[in-house]
């Protein structure tokens, strides 16, 4: 599988290599320090390379987004068409105080990030994932605590692009826990701020894993 990543921080790093390792074709792009950009490549081996945002679109079939929330649509903007390609977002429009002293997390967004990117490209196939973890166990050796594997949950509206994605989930070392529709994603990108801010504030960060238990 063709993987563009969009943001080469921690977290678009750290998947973009698993993937890579996995075997699948990976372009990583947008960074502010280009020589940055080509070392993350060249870490990932054989299957990786750098590019622009506009080449790691269109030559992959699944877009990794991974951007600060204020530069979300100018990358939209700049990415090219973005028609019919699988967009799996971890991006929140919620902040954590990192004290735990909150009570509630305040918000000015009426729908989810994840919502409003596929209002921005309603062509796509967009799904949250990735939000309910760090990217400092990513980039870990293993995923696994012991003798469990972490969760990851997803959510989107496209049952074949939640299925890819759920394989993408599995490659790196998570369960995949499918959540229900891209609606779901206020709740995950809420879950998310909730759990870096408990993370933190608990002293615990980045050592924690969260896992859904089914019965």
């Amino acid at each position: 599988m063709n993987i563009g990543i969009i943001g080469a921080g921690n977290m678009g790093a750290a998947l973009g290599k698993l993937w890579a390792k996995a075997g699948h074709q990976v372009i990583f792009s947008y960074s502010r320090d280009e020589d940055k950009l080509r070392e993350i490549a060249a870490s990932a081996g054989m299957t990786a390379k750098a590019g622009t945002i506009q080449a790691a679109v269109a030559e992959s079939d699944v877009v990794f987004l991974a951007v600060w929330l204020p530069s979300l649509e100018e990358v939209i903007h700049t990415a090219g068409s973005l028609a019919g390609k699988i967009i799996i977002t971890c991006v929140s429009g919620l902040q954590p105080d990192f004290t735990g002293q909150t009570i509630g997390l305040t918000t000015d967004l009426k729908i989810s990030v994840a919502e409003t990117i596929q209002q921005l490209i309603p062509n796509a196939k967009v799904v949250e994932a990735f939000n309910t973890t760090f990217a400092e166990i990513i980039a870990s050796d293993s995923r696994q605590f012991g003798s469990d594997f972490p969760s990851v949950f997803y959510c989107g509206d496209d049952i074949e692009a939640k299925q890819i994605v759920a394989g993408l989930i599995e490659e790196c070392g998570y369960e995949s826990v499918d959540a229900g529709n891209l609606i779901v994603a206020r709740t995950l990108e809420t879950l998310a701020t909730a759990w870096v801010q408990f993370a933190v504030s608990s002293q615990l960060f980045p050592n924690l894993g969260l896992k859904a238990l089914q019965r």
